[in-house]
């Protein structure tokens, strides 16, 4: 018998938190974390975490496990998605999985094998070499040579996830784009229901700006101060979200407060409609337009029972 997972999540500040939050309570579940920022301790204004009083509430994992000086991935985070899941299932309860990183959420859903192709260190290392010295652009385009197709599914920052697309084709000879549509072909082992939550562009953009405001007003540049004296430095998988390199960029002189601010909001909002292009990628996916609800959670919520139910997820 198929164990139950319901999966919340679309845009960033579309509403996730709340609503994840009163899902929880109605269907006795727990909520995990698919956010590849939340993960870090000390990095609470930026990434958004819920507050004290909501992960009362409701018990939350992959949350605060890791100091930001080390490294997460799509494969740890599938480790430890797993094992939360089993602890949730123990407790008769079922897991929520809430966050916007889609490639995350598809890992875990499909149960994506990540087994890596042969290593070799000094690959890794000539690569990483070569971004720093040419930059990620340089990278990128031989992404773009090697696979045309994961060139244009990763963006060029991303330059831990370009790694592992041109190491996979060199190892291999094969192209990570391929590797990973045949993987996505798959059935996932779970009864599953998976909600994207999403707005209007222009209500959504609005509120992107409002959290960004919101974080700059609740201290995000002491929270980045802060880091750097734990030692965090720009290199760093933690220090490649939204809101902290550009915070860095401003802390390091090089650029004013008002210009780290204005980039965040423009590439948060860039961030937002890359998010949107992926979940509608995705298989099997009911989209909850907020408007259409008259932006009324209990409305949304009871939406959300009657599709729980009709898949047998709650009775």
């Amino acid at each position: 018998m198929q164990k139950s997972l319901i999966i919340l999540t679309g845009p960033t500040a579309v509403g996730k938190t709340e609503l994840s939050i009163r899902l929880a309570e109605q269907v006795k579940g727990s909520i995990i974390s698919a956010d590849s920022m939340q993960v870090y301790r000390h990095m609470d204004i930026g990434s958004a975490k819920a507050n004290l009083s909501e992960m009362q509430r409701i018990p939350h994992y992959l949350i605060d496990i890791l100091e930001p000086t080390e490294e997460f991935d799509v494969v740890k985070f599938q480790e430890y998605a797993k094992q939360a899941m089993e602890e949730i299932y123990s407790y008769g309860r079922i897991p929520i999985l809430v966050g916007g990183t889609g490639f995350y959420i598809q890992a875990l859903l499909y149960d994506i094998d990540f087994t890596k192709e042969q290593e070799e260190p000094s690959y890794r290392a000539w690569l990483e070499q070569e971004a720093a010295a040419k930059g990620a652009h340089f990278l990128h385009e031989m992404l773009a040579e090697a696979d045309p197709e994961a060139a244009a599914n990763i963006h060029e920052n991303n330059i831990k996830r370009v790694i592992r697309a041109l190491e996979f084709h060199h190892f291999s000879g094969k192209k990570i784009s391929e590797h990973n549509a045949k993987e996505r072909k798959k059935d996932s082992p779970y009864c599953f229901a998976y909600f994207v939550l999403n707005d209007e562009r222009e209500r959504l953009y609005q509120r992107i700006n409002e959290r960004v405001e919101q974080m700059m007003a609740q201290g995000l540049v002491e929270e980045v101060r802060q880091l750097q004296k734990l030692g965090c430095q720009k290199h760093m998988v933690s220090m490649q979200g939204l809101g902290y390199k550009e915070i860095l960029d401003y802390l390091d002189g090089n650029c004013t407060i008002e210009e780290a601010e204005y980039r965040i909001k423009r590439d948060t909002r860039h961030f937002a409609k890359r998010q949107l292009t992926w979940f509608r990628r995705e298989r099997e996916v009911t989209w909850i337009h907020k408007q259409e609800f008259g932006y009324d959670n209990d409305k949304i919520l009871t939406y959300m029972q009657e599709i729980l139910a009709e898949k047998g997820i709650v009775s």
